[in-house]
């Protein structure tokens, strides 16, 4: 199961889970985006679609229910939905601060709590944090406050969620060329900018990302847990040159 599966890292994730012979589940809050992300996918019969929005509990659980229905456990689960609003604390609206929170933070732990019932013992979880949690960043205030949240509840879950065997870890990526990005990133001038913050010269790309994902998901991190992966090209563990 993948929140936000239609673009983005939440899409290239489920490209890779297919790749690798999966049924997959992903879920958006738009239904044309879901038809279009099946179309590029074409996963058949092992591609699940879902509308929903994951700070919605009734969504939620709904969510869970057909994915008992279609496929009768789960194996692994990214909460990867998320919503980024930019500015300054003075300019955030309420409803800005509400809604980021709400999708970021308190969507995630509604997604885990639905989807636990179908999680198979052994199986595992990965959260999307970021890395603006180790810096930081003007602009960024209840987006890194909500990541910071998320990546102390994967290490909350890991302990609480033990005695199954389900491992729970996160994921930071470093920027990463999305349409959330792309907006927020206006310009080569300003991509070059943020290129020259990262010691390996480049932003990084969805598919790096998911690469990460299917690690951490898989029997290859069978003993990483309550850890976070920072997936950022260097841009918090060293200075460029």
């Amino acid at each position: 199961m993948i929140t936000g599966g239609t673009s983005g890292i939440g899409f290239a994730t489920a490209e890779a889970m297919l790749r690798e012979g999966a049924t997959v589940a992903i879920t958006g809050r738009d239904d044309a985006r879901l038809a279009a992300a099946a179309e590029r996918l074409g996963g058949g019969e092992r591609l699940i679609t879902i509308r929903a929005d994951s700070s919605v509990a009734a969504d939620a659980d709904r969510a869970a229910a057909i994915l008992r229905d279609r496929a009768g456990r789960l194996d692994i689960l990214f909460a990867n939905a998320g919503v980024g609003v930019f500015k300054s604390i003075d300019e955030l609206t309420v409803e800005e601060i509400q809604q980021v929170a709400a999708v970021n933070l308190v969507g995630v732990i509604l997604t885990v709590k639905a989807m636990l019932p179908l999680l198979a013992d052994g199986g595992a979880i990965v959260l999307n944090a970021s890395w603006t949690v180790d810096r930081g960043v003007p602009g960024a205030t209840v987006y890194s406050a909500a990541k910071a949240g998320v990546r102390n509840l994967a290490q909350t879950l890991a302990a609480e969620l033990a005695p199954r065997g389900i491992r729970v870890n996160s994921i930071s990526p470093g920027y990463v060329k999305t349409e959330t990005f792309d907006r927020v990133v206006v310009g080569a001038e300003a991509v070059d900018q943020v290129s020259a913050q990262v010691p390996l010269g480049r932003v990084g790309t969805a598919e790096e990302i998911a690469d990460a994902v299917l690690f951490l998901a898989s029997e290859k991190s069978r003993y990483v847990n309550a850890r976070d992966l920072e997936v950022d090209g260097g841009l918090i563990g060293a200075m460029p040159s």
